[in-house]
């Protein structure tokens, strides 16, 4: 789904990412999407962790964070800060798309700065709308995007719908069909 990027590439990226860490905490940003203790978190494309530790703080003890990412740099990475910070609310994915999380099981997706990469992007729509809760938020950041790109791509297939712009990501809640779509109906005949 994503190019792999050489080790070499990753290093340099997740180097000007602590930069970028350093100068705007991701925590200010993660604030925006709303999570809360108890909650499942996604952290679709974690790269390096930039959101990872203040995530699960977010969350606590009770909650879960599923950092997941295609590079296994990225993976190791987390696996690492997760045992360096004591992190037991952390899980890793090793994925480029299939989560491996069941339906309607995350709160909150965090889908910051990775779709840009996506050569494929309709399937991880879709994977992400399975794995988000009805009422779930997909928090969404993508500098490397234009927002009527974004929000067409999120909100073309009937997936998503924008629910509103923060000051640095734009949240999207799944749209899930009505129940006389599911059962075969939409209005009967009078």
């Amino acid at each position: 789904m994503t190019g792999r990027q050489s080790s070499l590439s990753f290093r340099l990226m997740a180097l000007e990412f602590k930069l970028r860490d350093w100068l705007w905490p991701r925590r200010t940003i993660a604030e925006e999407a709303g999570i809360g203790p108890g909650m499942r978190v996604l952290d679709y494309g974690c790269g390096p962790g930039s959101y990872v530790v203040a995530v699960a703080e977010m969350v606590g003890e009770s909650g879960r964070v599923y950092a997941l990412d295609s590079h296994p740099l990225a993976i190791a990475g987390i696996r690492r800060l997760r045992q360096h910070k004591g992190l037991t609310n952390v899980e890793t994915i090793l994925s480029d798309c299939r989560t491996g999380l069941g339906e309607g099981e995350v709160d909150i997706v965090l889908l910051h700065d990775v779709l840009h990469d996506v050569r494929t992007p309709r399937p991880l729509m879709r994977e992400l709308h399975r794995v988000l809760k009805p009422e779930g938020i997909l928090s969404f950041s993508d500098r490397h995007m234009k927002e009527e790109e974004f929000i067409h791509l999120l909100t073309g297939d009937g997936l998503f719908r924008l629910l509103g712009r923060g000051r640095r990501t734009c949240s999207f809640s799944p749209l899930r069909p009505s129940t006389s779509d599911r059962i075969g109906g939409g209005r009967s005949a009078e």
